[in-house]
């Protein structure tokens, strides 16, 4: 019955810690106000992001503050205040950011504050800029259709050809026979 009673120090250090971590596997970092969600607003938020790849966090500004700053990132002056959450987004960079602004054109939050795309710093207007992206299956598609077309235009070339000297054996052929 020896339990050790951690101080608030510690439990402090110890989420300063697991975020900054977190902070530091994420490819994009997104910080929103989320005022004005309901409790299963948030949560439904949260899964959302979850499935898209990414993770929705809610702490304390100092404490995020100290991960970015563990992490060298700078928060921009005067943006780490009232209520925020931060989007980690670990597989697919752009979905999570899709999923925030989808939400805030239903129920007008969250906010955007700022974020980073790995160290770089982004605004609100370009946080906005990313979410009309199209999805990364729909891009990867638009590219094998880009490649895929002067391929097929070739062989279509290639296959003229070959159907005109058929054509023009098969001419001679009927020709020969009458």
């Amino acid at each position: 019955m020896d339990k050790k009673v951690k101080s608030a120090r510690k439990i402090k250090e110890e989420k300063v810690e697991s975020f900054a971590s977190k902070v530091a596997k994420a490819k994009t970092i997104t910080f929103t106000n989320y005022h004005g969600l309901t409790a299963n607003q948030l949560a439904q938020l949260r899964n959302k992001i979850k499935q898209s790849g990414g993770e929705f966090l809610v702490e304390k500004n100092s404490l995020i503050k100290l991960a970015l700053t563990r992490n060298k990132l700078r928060a921009p002056n005067g943006q780490l205040t009232g209520p925020t959450a931060a989007t980690m987004a670990y597989s697919d960079e752009i979905t999570p950011i899709k999923e925030i602004a989808q939400s805030n054109k239903e129920l007008g939050f969250p906010i955007f504050k700022f974020g980073f795309f790995g160290t770089d710093l982004l605004n609100e207007s370009n946080l906005n800029q990313l979410a009309q992206i199209p999805p990364k299956d729909i891009l990867q598609a638009n590219l094998v259709g880009s490649l895929a077309s002067p391929i097929i235009g070739f062989m279509s070339v290639l296959s003229a050809n070959l159907r005109n000297l058929v054509s023009v054996l098969d001419q001679a052929a009927k020709k020969e026979a009458a």
